[in-house]
Protein backbone atom coordinates (compact mmCIF):
# COMPACT_ATOMS: atom_id res chain seq x y z
CA UNK A 1 0.00 0.00 0.00
CA UNK A 2 1.02 3.32 -1.04
CA UNK A 3 1.33 6.36 1.59
CA UNK A 4 0.43 8.79 0.23
CA UNK A 5 0.79 11.40 2.76
CA UNK A 6 4.27 11.07 3.20
CA UNK A 7 5.68 10.87 -0.60
CA UNK A 8 4.99 11.92 -4.03
CA UNK A 9 3.68 9.19 -5.64
CA UNK A 10 6.01 7.81 -8.71
CA UNK A 11 6.01 9.65 -11.71
CA UNK A 12 6.26 7.16 -14.69
CA UNK A 13 7.62 9.77 -16.88
CA UNK A 14 10.55 10.28 -14.81
CA UNK A 15 11.32 6.66 -14.41
CA UNK A 16 11.26 5.79 -18.02
CA UNK A 17 13.44 8.38 -18.45
CA UNK A 18 15.64 7.20 -15.90
CA UNK A 19 15.75 4.01 -17.03
CA UNK A 20 16.34 4.77 -20.78
CA UNK A 21 19.44 7.37 -19.39
CA UNK A 22 20.82 4.05 -17.53
CA UNK A 23 20.62 1.89 -20.81
CA UNK A 24 22.10 4.52 -23.29
CA UNK A 25 24.69 5.01 -20.35
CA UNK A 26 25.39 1.46 -20.14
CA UNK A 27 25.61 0.90 -23.91
CA UNK A 28 27.89 4.17 -23.92
CA UNK A 29 30.37 2.45 -21.57
CA UNK A 30 30.22 -0.65 -23.65
CA UNK A 31 31.36 1.21 -26.73
CA UNK A 32 34.06 2.38 -24.74
CA UNK A 33 35.12 -1.48 -23.54
CA UNK A 34 35.01 -2.00 -27.43
CA UNK A 35 36.80 0.78 -28.83
CA UNK A 36 39.64 0.09 -25.68
CA UNK A 37 40.02 -3.69 -26.83
CA UNK A 38 40.89 -2.64 -30.04
CA UNK A 39 43.31 -0.27 -28.95
CA UNK A 40 45.03 -3.28 -27.13
CA UNK A 41 44.75 -5.31 -29.85
CA UNK A 42 46.64 -2.38 -31.94
CA UNK A 43 49.07 -2.29 -29.33
CA UNK A 44 48.27 1.38 -28.76
CA UNK A 45 47.09 1.11 -24.93
CA UNK A 46 45.43 -1.37 -22.45
CA UNK A 47 42.44 0.53 -20.84
CA UNK A 48 40.28 -1.35 -18.73
CA UNK A 49 36.83 -0.07 -16.97
CA UNK A 50 37.38 -0.26 -13.66
CA UNK A 51 35.09 -2.05 -11.58
CA UNK A 52 32.73 -0.52 -8.89
CA UNK A 53 33.57 -1.67 -5.58
CA UNK A 54 30.58 -4.34 -3.84
CA UNK A 55 30.45 -4.70 -0.27
CA UNK A 56 28.53 -8.40 1.04
CA UNK A 57 26.07 -7.63 3.87
CA UNK A 58 24.73 -11.31 3.69
CA UNK A 59 26.05 -14.69 2.75
CA UNK A 60 22.97 -16.57 1.46
CA UNK A 61 24.87 -19.44 0.88
CA UNK A 62 25.11 -21.77 -2.82
CA UNK A 63 26.94 -18.68 -4.02
CA UNK A 64 23.98 -15.90 -3.58
CA UNK A 65 25.11 -12.88 -1.44
CA UNK A 66 23.68 -9.23 -0.46
CA UNK A 67 25.50 -6.42 -1.16
CA UNK A 68 25.34 -3.40 -2.04
CA UNK A 69 27.39 -1.09 -4.25
CA UNK A 70 29.74 1.25 -2.13
CA UNK A 71 30.32 4.95 -3.43
CA UNK A 72 32.65 4.96 -6.40
CA UNK A 73 35.43 7.39 -6.24
CA UNK A 74 38.02 5.92 -8.79
CA UNK A 75 37.65 7.05 -12.39
CA UNK A 76 35.55 4.65 -14.57
CA UNK A 77 38.66 3.66 -16.90
CA UNK A 78 42.64 3.53 -16.11
CA UNK A 79 44.93 2.46 -18.31
CA UNK A 80 48.65 2.97 -19.47
CA UNK A 81 49.16 4.03 -23.25
CA UNK A 82 52.27 2.67 -25.25
CA UNK A 83 55.65 4.38 -23.89
CA UNK A 84 54.25 4.03 -19.96
CA UNK A 85 52.08 7.21 -19.83
CA UNK A 86 48.84 6.28 -17.86
CA UNK A 87 45.10 7.63 -18.64
CA UNK A 88 42.27 7.64 -16.55
CA UNK A 89 38.68 8.98 -17.36
CA UNK A 90 35.10 9.34 -16.23
CA UNK A 91 32.24 8.15 -18.57
CA UNK A 92 29.32 10.52 -18.51
CA UNK A 93 26.39 10.43 -20.71
CA UNK A 94 23.36 13.08 -21.57
CA UNK A 95 20.56 12.50 -23.22
CA UNK A 96 20.47 16.06 -23.56
CA UNK A 97 21.93 18.14 -25.81
CA UNK A 98 24.40 19.31 -23.08
CA UNK A 99 26.37 17.92 -20.07
CA UNK A 100 26.43 19.24 -16.79
CA UNK A 101 29.73 20.01 -15.20
CA UNK A 102 28.43 18.48 -11.94
CA UNK A 103 28.00 14.88 -13.59
CA UNK A 104 31.38 14.88 -12.13
CA UNK A 105 31.30 14.25 -8.38
CA UNK A 106 33.50 15.75 -5.71
CA UNK A 107 35.30 12.12 -4.98
CA UNK A 108 35.77 11.72 -9.21
CA UNK A 109 37.04 14.91 -9.41
CA UNK A 110 39.62 14.47 -6.45
CA UNK A 111 40.85 11.27 -7.69
CA UNK A 112 41.42 12.63 -11.27
CA UNK A 113 42.85 15.24 -9.78
CA UNK A 114 45.68 12.91 -7.86
CA UNK A 115 46.45 11.08 -10.81
CA UNK A 116 46.77 14.35 -13.22
CA UNK A 117 49.28 15.56 -10.40
CA UNK A 118 51.81 12.49 -10.90
CA UNK A 119 51.34 13.09 -14.28
CA UNK A 120 48.73 10.64 -15.23
CA UNK A 121 46.51 11.65 -18.59
CA UNK A 122 43.21 12.38 -17.28
CA UNK A 123 39.74 13.29 -19.46
CA UNK A 124 35.91 13.19 -19.20
CA UNK A 125 34.71 11.45 -21.87
CA UNK A 126 31.13 12.13 -22.62
CA UNK A 127 28.27 11.29 -25.25
CA UNK A 128 25.20 13.39 -25.71
CA UNK A 129 22.56 11.24 -27.07
CA UNK A 130 24.88 8.62 -27.94
CA UNK A 131 25.43 10.57 -31.22
CA UNK A 132 28.19 12.90 -30.47
CA UNK A 133 31.15 11.81 -27.91
CA UNK A 134 33.79 14.03 -26.70
CA UNK A 135 37.25 13.23 -25.16
CA UNK A 136 37.26 16.73 -22.53
CA UNK A 137 41.00 16.53 -20.64
CA UNK A 138 40.60 17.55 -17.04
CA UNK A 139 41.43 20.47 -16.77
CA UNK A 140 39.55 21.74 -19.60
CA UNK A 141 36.53 20.27 -17.54
CA UNK A 142 37.47 21.64 -14.61
CA UNK A 143 37.48 25.31 -16.34
CA UNK A 144 34.18 24.83 -17.96
CA UNK A 145 32.58 28.21 -17.05
CA UNK A 146 35.45 30.22 -18.63
CA UNK A 147 35.13 28.51 -22.30
CA UNK A 148 31.73 27.40 -22.41
CA UNK A 149 30.27 30.65 -19.96
CA UNK A 150 28.15 28.65 -17.85
CA UNK A 151 28.44 25.15 -15.34
CA UNK A 152 27.34 23.11 -18.36
CA UNK A 153 27.91 22.72 -22.23
CA UNK A 154 26.99 22.05 -25.60
CA UNK A 155 28.28 19.97 -28.31
CA UNK A 156 29.04 23.24 -30.22
CA UNK A 157 30.78 24.18 -27.03
CA UNK A 158 32.66 20.84 -26.84
CA UNK A 159 33.35 21.24 -30.82
CA UNK A 160 37.25 20.57 -30.46
CA UNK A 161 37.30 17.70 -28.41
CA UNK A 162 34.83 15.64 -30.55
CA UNK A 163 35.76 12.41 -31.24
CA UNK A 164 34.37 10.19 -34.48
CA UNK A 165 32.23 6.77 -34.21
CA UNK A 166 32.83 4.64 -36.96
CA UNK A 167 30.16 2.69 -36.38
CA UNK A 168 31.89 -0.29 -34.18
CA UNK A 169 34.42 1.97 -31.74
CA UNK A 170 34.63 5.20 -30.90
CA UNK A 171 38.02 6.45 -31.81
CA UNK A 172 39.11 8.44 -28.67
CA UNK A 173 42.97 8.03 -28.88
CA UNK A 174 45.52 8.76 -31.55
CA UNK A 175 46.79 5.55 -33.14
CA UNK A 176 50.31 6.86 -34.86
CA UNK A 177 52.19 4.70 -31.71
CA UNK A 178 50.50 1.45 -33.50
CA UNK A 179 53.30 -0.50 -34.92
Amino acid sequence: MYDFQHRKPPNPKAQMTGRLNKAQGACFERLIEQSCQYYKGIGTAVIEKTPEPFHITRNLGDGKFQGNFAKAAQPDFKGVLRGGRMIAFEAKHSADDRISQSRVTAEQAAALDSYEKIGAMCFVFVSLKMQDFFLIPWPAWKSMKRWSGRKYATAEEMAEWRVRFDGQKIRFLHEEAAP
